[in-house]
């Protein structure tokens, strides 16, 4: 079978085939397929000669190692006319942003033709050197968990089987074992990507307790928690500080964010308890424990994942397009999510196993006039449809 191609080789491509300008950066979660697009993107004729390393600890890639490499590519620059230099997993480099800026300022002074591709995990990457050392010198390439339109062309999926299953390529053949689809996504997904990417490069006193608000906070997906809430919950002695923290290092991890509640002034948004929500559902359903099966087929359990799935393809979309994505509360009426872009809002409501009432979104179109309004798994917005990028968002 023809291995599947995302977006993303094709981005690299021509942005390649472009004059020399900046660094490109492919970023994303563990195992979304960063590698293997770069792995594609050298198979294919990209018009010049590559060199290719890999960062990790079995290696020791130290700033000396990064020093090197770079130089042999450098040789083939100048022996063939350009030459490409790819680093995967750069983030693995003690103050690699440094040294990628001296030489990269170099490669400008003497005019070496040397392309440079980096990935790395996470957007913590961007918050461990991007912004404090290579500002004006790089572009953001996002390799975020795989859709449902990807997922159904690449393996076939169901709409029922993405819900549950979710967008980690690696985990798509392991489905028909349960339990070592679980043990993969746990082993090679959310234990790495809290002990690597997050714990070994930010400040993290109490991994255990970071690893306990994951799973807890991953199964109350799509709902209203506030921090004391959380924090009564979690066997382990800390503060509402400690926790929001902690819960914006999984969001930069690409695994868990709170949406904050939407308000006009900034400063409201960020005072309010978050609502849950994972980058992709298996998270959830990992996450959830032994009534993991009740998530489709009990109407309250299957809403939240419903939810979930639509604010995972909201934050994905986001990111890309860049555009605020919230949610809404006025006593009893609610809006499950509020994106806005500019002057342009739109609230989004999700029907799905449970009854749900719409005077919510009545209420917050009359306080915010020119509001568009979506619901979701309506005749006009069918679940699938919308996961499939075939809803408009703004208007």
């Amino acid at each position: 079978m023809t291995e599947y191609r995302r977006g993303i080789v094709e981005v690299l491509k021509k942005r390649l085939s472009e004059p020399r300008r900046n660094i490109q950066v492919v970023i994303g979660s563990r195992q979304t397929g960063k590698s293997t697009a770069l792995r594609q993107l050298l198979d294919d004729d990209i018009a010049m000669p590559s060199h290719m390393v890999r960062a990790s600890q079995d290696v020791r890639a130290t700033r000396d190692w990064l020093r090197r490499e770079w130089g042999e590519a450098r040789l083939l620059a100048r022996r063939d006319g350009k030459a490409l230099f790819a680093v995967d997993e750069i983030q693995m480099v003690d103050q690699w942003s440094t040294v990628v800026k001296d030489l990269w300022d170099e490669d400008c002074d003497t005019g070496c033709p040397l392309y440079v591709v980096l990935t790395g995990s996470s957007s913590l990457l961007l918050q461990s050197g991007l912004c404090e050392a290579l500002t004006g010198r790089f572009e953001l390439i996002r390799c975020m968990q795989w859709d449902y339109q990807e997922c159904h062309s690449a393996f076939g999926f169901t709409l029922e089987q993405y819900l549950y299953f979710g967008g980690y390529p690696g985990a798509a053949p392991l489905i028909g074992d349960q339990r070592r689809w679980l043990d993969y996504m746990n082993d090679s997904i959310i234990q790495p990507s809290i002990s690597r990417d997050v714990v070994s490069l930010e400040n993290v006193r109490k991994p255990a307790l970071m690893q306990a608000l994951f799973y807890l906070g991953a199964s109350y997906s799509s709902q209203e928690v506030s921090y004391r809430k959380l924090l009564g919950q979690l066997d382990d002695a800390g503060n509402t500080v400690t926790i929001a923290h902690y819960l914006d290092l999984l969001d930069g991890a690409g695994l868990m964010t709170g949406l904050q509640k939407y308000a006009e002034k900034q400063l409201n948004r960020r005072s309010s308890s978050p609502r849950l929500a994972v980058f992709d559902t298996s998270l959830m359903v990992a996450a959830y424990g032994p009534y993991r099966d009740f998530l489709l087929t009990d109407p309250e359990r299957k809403g939240h994942l419903v939810e979930s799935a639509v604010g995972a393809y909201l934050l994905k979309r986001g990111l890309s397009d860049h555009f605020d994505v919230n949610w809404w509360r006025d006593g009893a009426d609610e809006v499950d999510f509020v994106i806005q872009s500019g002057d342009a809002r739109t609230a989004i409501e999700v029907k799905s196993g449970r009854v749900r009432h719409l005077s919510g979104l009545d209420t917050f179109c009359a306080l915010y006039p020119g509001t568009h309004a979506i619901v979701v798994g309506s005749a006009d917005a069918p679940l699938e449809a919308f996961l499939t990028g075939k809803v408009q968002l703004f208007v």
